[in-house]
């Protein structure tokens, strides 16, 4: 299982390409940059970290369609590649509609459609093809200057069972959710088959399980309410009463930290003792995941972060 970081949107540009240089230090093999609205812009950061980086792979983990132009997006991920000498990873998502239509004004209508047919769209240019099609209300009628000298993989950030079944079709893998459990993992595989699986990790260790575990209590409750009842939490033997409750909290703007124990952020997180948190990066590779990248929340110490992940990573064999 390779390891990697992903720094968190909300430090700057400039301390996000440290945190990068820092990880290949410590032996990292990937870093990823999330593109959360509205915060630092993917494929600017991505672009620095990998001109301060020579061997870790550099992933944009996730972009959506509706915000770029297909065709922006294949010079972007083309001028990347260039930059990384051929570490680049691009991750795509359909977004929400919160965001996309609430938020930022754009219609957002049939999520897994444009979502697929963005990415065939982008393949073939990507690919050095003309393309000629209809996407998101544009007709296209375009090409590259030229051709990346290799396949950029493309993953999909999914977890509805209509996109992670399609994944397996149209993207080189998938990138899970913050939260995913082995469990899950391991159910994604089974049913879905996907080429390669990147999971998202929440990550804290200190001596004492229970201070390592109540730093991320908060934030598990969040995510928790973000995906509520379905297989992410039923995966993970989350009650799904107490998900439903998850969510409610989280759309009436409330925290749901009260509602969440030691076990239930254990079951969802790579947290507690250094051991402990050994023990789940090998549940996780057993479980079928072939990156795990520990997300950082903006809020601990990098060095300290990366220290705390190096000795769990070595601890469980990895490193």
């Amino acid at each position: 299982m390779r390891l990697g970081i992903a720094p968190s949107g909300r430090r700057s540009a400039a301390d996000a390409v440290a945190l990068a240089r820092l990880a290949e230090d410590a032996g990292l093999a990937e870093v990823w940059v999330s593109e959360d609205y509205l915060e630092r812009g993917a494929f600017a950061v991505a672009g620095a970290m990998a001109a301060v980086t020579s061997e870790m792979a550099v992933g944009i983990g996730v972009i959506n369609p509706w915000t770029r132009h297909v065709a922006l997006t294949a010079m972007e991920a083309h001028a990347l590649d260039e930059v990384a000498g051929g570490r680049s990873i691009l991750g795509l998502g359909a977004s929400n509609e919160r965001w996309m239509q609430g938020k930022l004004g754009i219609p957002f209508e049939r999520p897994i459609g444009v979502l697929t047919e963005y990415t065939n769209a982008l393949r073939a240019l990507l690919a050095g093809k003309h393309v000629r099609t209809r996407l998101l209300g544009s007709e296209i009628d375009a090409e590259l200057d030229a051709a990346p000298p290799r396949d950029v993989p493309i993953v999909w950030g999914v977890k509805g069972p209509k996109a992670l079944a399609l994944a397996g079709e149209h993207a080189d893998g998938v990138m899970l959710s913050v939260l995913s459990s082995p469990a899950y993992v391991e159910w994604v595989r089974a049913t879905y088959a996907p080429r390669s699986v990147t999971a998202y990790a929440s990550f804290a260790v200190a001596p004492r399980r229970g201070d390592a575990r109540e730093r991320l209590r908060a934030h598990t409750a969040r995510f928790l309410g973000m995906h509520g009842a379905s297989p992410i939490t039923a995966r993970a033997a989350i009650d799904q009463d107490l998900a439903s409750a998850l969510r409610s909290r989280l759309l009436a703007g409330t925290s749901g930290a009260d509602l969440v124990d030691d076990d239930t952020v254990g079951a969802v997180t790579v947290s507690g003792t250094p051991d402990d948190a050994a023990q789940a990066l090998i549940a996780h590779a057993e479980a079928g995941v072939d990156s795990l990248v520990v997300i950082d929340d903006g809020s601990a110490d990098p060095a300290e972060l990366l220290s705390g992940y190096v000795d769990a990573a070595k601890r469980a064999g990895l490193l």
